[in-house]
């Protein structure tokens, strides 16, 4: 199975800066006729609008609010290809005082968000033909880290739910790609302290319109997230990837 973006209409979760912005420009590079872009705020989408026109749709668009969610699919429902992007990072340990809090967060728009719009157009993405769903998951879903010890622990469980679309949505035809990217040069990576060996946020972008192509199910876009790939490689084939 694999994916060709041109000509296709996308939607992209927190489209309006960092990688969500650069999936977005990437796409409509890449030939894609259409992308609605969702963001909290709207009036934040205007530059990708003045640069790309009517091929640009902008939503107001929460994944922590089922309403807007459920807007999107009424609104959306020529849509092919699905990119939750969307995502927030705490920075603490598992002792911290506000670690249940900072998880609470995360998991409302990490996983919780991931499962909200999955369920919306999940059905819009099988009267189109299929399509495929793209989750943003982190190098984090797989390890553990101390200063991010929540963020961590919200993007396993997104991982984990990933796993679960891929062979619930294989029933209707729709590919899954999961992309795992370590330190990428973003307001993300400044605020949890790992800028300094970020790496371009091209390198997911373009990458995803690859390996949607290639139909693969795990993609690690940068230096630290290959290296990682390759130690996990032997599990996720045998395991994770295994019929």
């Amino acid at each position: 199975m694999g994916f060709n973006v041109q000509g296709k209409t996308a939607l992209v979760t927190g489209a309006n800066r960092g990688i969500g912005k650069a999936i977005v420009e990437a796409l409509l590079e890449h030939g894609a006729s259409k992308v609605y872009a969702g963001a909290r705020n709207i009036k934040s989408l205007q530059g990708l609008q003045a640069v790309y026109a009517d091929r640009i749709v902008a939503l107001e668009l929460d994944v922590t609010d089922q309403d807007q969610v459920n807007h999107a699919a009424a609104k959306a429902t020529d849509v092919q290809l699905l990119v939750n992007n969307a995502g927030v990072l705490e920075t603490c340990t598992p002792l911290d005082l506000e670690a249940e809090a900072a998880l609470r967060h995360e998991l409302e728009v990490n996983l919780f968000g991931l499962l909200r719009m999955a369920r919306a157009f999940a059905p819009i993405l099988k009267h189109n033909g299929g399509g495929a769903l793209v989750q943003l998951n982190s190098v984090a879903s797989l390890r553990g880290m101390a200063f991010a010890s929540t963020y961590c622990a919200s993007k396993a469980a997104a991982y984990s739910l990933t796993q679960s679309l891929q062979q619930v949505l294989a029933e209707q035809g729709t590919q899954v790609l999961s992309v795992h990217p370590g330190p990428i040069a973003t307001d993300m990576a400044t605020k949890a302290g790992i800028d300094a060996n970020a790496e371009p946020v091209s390198l997911v972008s373009e990458g995803i319109i690859q390996s949607l192509t290639d139909g693969i199910f795990h993609f690690y876009p940068d230096s630290m997230a290959k290296d990682m790939g390759r130690a996990y490689a032997s599990f996720a084939e045998q395991v994770i990837e295994a019929e």
